[in-house]
């Protein structure tokens, strides 16, 4: 079912409904399942993204290593609020818990790339 909804979200830029509707009854599942899978991870956009989607993580340590001062420094370079998208549709910044990358804290996410030991000079 994920790949499907990988897919699917790849496909329209993120995971609509009708979408969902059409991987349940591809793998001929209640659609409830679909929108059970779509709902628990995060990885899963239910509404439209920036062309940029920004995912910084700021679990633990993360933020002990001053994610913060990442999130501050692209919300203002992209003039984007955090969990929004930008007025021009280029940006969407999300705040994300663990993205695998602890041993090189602080990371972020633009669409597919990774970023880590991120440090913000001020």
């Amino acid at each position: 079912m994920i790949p499907l909804l990988d897919l699917a979200q790849r496909q329209h830029g993120w995971l609509p409904i009708s979408a969902m509707h059409k991987v349940a009854e591809i793998l001929d599942v209640p659609r409830m399942r679909v929108y059970e899978v779509a709902t628990f991870y995060t990885m899963f956009n239910r509404k439209p993204m920036g062309k940029y989607h920004v995912q910084i993580c700021t679990c633990t340590p993360c933020w002990l290593r001053d994610s913060d001062s990442i999130v501050n420094a692209v919300t203002k370079a992209t003039n984007c609020e955090l969990g929004g998208t930008s007025a021009d549709k280029l940006f969407t910044i999300c705040e994300v818990e663990c993205l695998g990358a602890c041993a090189n804290a602080p990371m972020f996410q633009v669409n597919d790339d990774y970023y880590v030991c991120i440090f913000v000079i001020i």
